[in-house]
């Protein structure tokens, strides 16, 4: 399989174990990215700080609003499964940059690991950057490589004037005037994003209590199995000593 295919195909699990990885290396006291004292008064100060949860929120929120704005001109025809688009969308977010979905991801993912925060946080993050910089490179070329051949001249035309990532300064205003969608409806075609990040930031935040849940859970099953002899001691033992330790 050509990998560009395998990218696409599963390009809503490839991200897992990136999450997984954040989520483990998460810190509960995320260390501050500045903090500081400003002068309010001649000699009076304040405190000012700014952590990592705060630019992940932001860049998060971010993110999440690029891919609002581009999902109310595209419309659900962004969650195929079949590389290509039934129209070529070139207004709104698309008048700016080729590919405003996979940016708004992209900045999602960045502000998940800056919230995330844990001593591993500034490992993590190039690490980040570059799988799906490299991942969305291989989509993108499928992608383009189909739209060439479907949308010819047209297509030809807005991949001149817009570029792939990094927005223009200036909408461009040569293609087609997409109507955009009624924000119901768009938050309803946006809903498993929405879902996963709220249950991504939810477990970031209650890691410990989680954890600690799922052992005890754990600790009185392996308990009740080896009092009804469906468990051998040695593993009962191996789970509470080195598992549940």
């Amino acid at each position: 399989m050509d990998i560009r295919q395998f990218f696409f195909k599963y390009r809503s699990y490839t991200p897992i174990p990136i999450l997984l990885l954040i989520i483990y290396h998460s810190g509960p006291t995320p260390p501050y990215i500045l903090n500081q004292y400003i002068k309010i008064m001649d000699s009076a100060y304040a405190p000012f700080y700014i952590d990592n949860k705060m630019i992940g929120l932001a860049l998060i929120a971010l993110g999440e609003f690029i891919r609002i704005s581009a999902v109310r001109y595209a419309g659900g025809a962004t969650r195929t499964r079949n590389v290509g688009a039934p129209f070529l969308c070139t207004s709104g977010p698309y008048s700016v940059t080729r590919n405003p979905l996979y940016c708004g991801n992209l900045i999602i993912y960045i502000g998940t690991v800056f919230f995330a925060g844990g001593v591993w946080m500034w490992h993590i993050l190039p690490l980040v950057a570059i799988f799906f910089i490299f991942q969305y490179y291989h989509i993108i070329s499928l992608e383009e490589e189909t739209l060439k051949i479907k949308f010819k001249d047209q297509y030809k035309l807005y991949f001149e004037n817009v570029s792939q990532l990094f927005p223009r300064f200036s909408p461009w205003k040569g293609g087609n005037q997409t109507k955009p969608k009624n924000l119901t409806s768009t938050i309803k075609t946006e809903k498993r994003t929405l879902q996963n990040i709220f249950l991504i930031a939810f477990i970031i935040m209650f890691k410990k209590q989680i954890i600690f849940i799922s052992g005890f859970i754990l600790w009185q099953s392996v308990g009740r199995l080896y009092n009804l002899g469906f468990l051998p001691e040695f593993l009962a033992l191996f789970v509470q000593n080195h598992i549940l330790k």
